[in-house]
């Protein structure tokens, strides 16, 4: 089956007179990975353990754990900096954002443009949350 993009799926949904059908036909499209199986599964392909990561993003080891243990629900911002601790890609960091129920990364807003150019040049956490604070917007954490 050809994969639907967004718009095909929504225009799709305009047209089925029962939800129940929609729902039963198109049950593969919906996204089913939660935030933590995306996030281990980034995790996985990089060579850096929970420690690593949890300086690289600039929380606690505890907060971390509890993270991929299901027991936390990081805010936007920290899952932006987990990202940034994983060197994820902007591909992978959006994923994740939107599995989580968070907006995604959106190059419009100035601030969500740092972020990304960030991601994009490997630009460490410490010195895009500096670049924030320069440009009076809230900072990562």
């Amino acid at each position: 089956m050809l994969k639907k993009d967004t718009h095909d799926i929504q225009n799709d949904l305009m047209k089925y007179e029962s939800l129940n059908s929609f729902l039963s036909d198109n049950k593969e499209l919906f996204v089913s990975e939660t935030m933590v199986e995306i996030l281990n599964s980034i995790f996985e392909k990089k060579d850096i353990t929970k420690s690593v990561l949890a300086k690289r993003a600039e929380m606690s080891e505890i907060y971390l754990h509890q993270i991929f243990a299901g027991k936390r629900n990081p805010s936007r911002n920290r899952l932006i900096c987990l990202c940034y601790g994983l060197e994820a890609t902007l591909e992978e960091t959006q994923e994740l954002l939107k599995c989580s129920g968070c907006a995604q990364l959106y190059p419009k807003i100035k601030r969500d443009a740092i972020i990304i150019y960030g991601l994009l040049h490997s630009v460490p956490l410490f010195e895009i949350n500096d670049k924030l604070f320069a440009e009076n917007e809230e900072t990562l954490y």
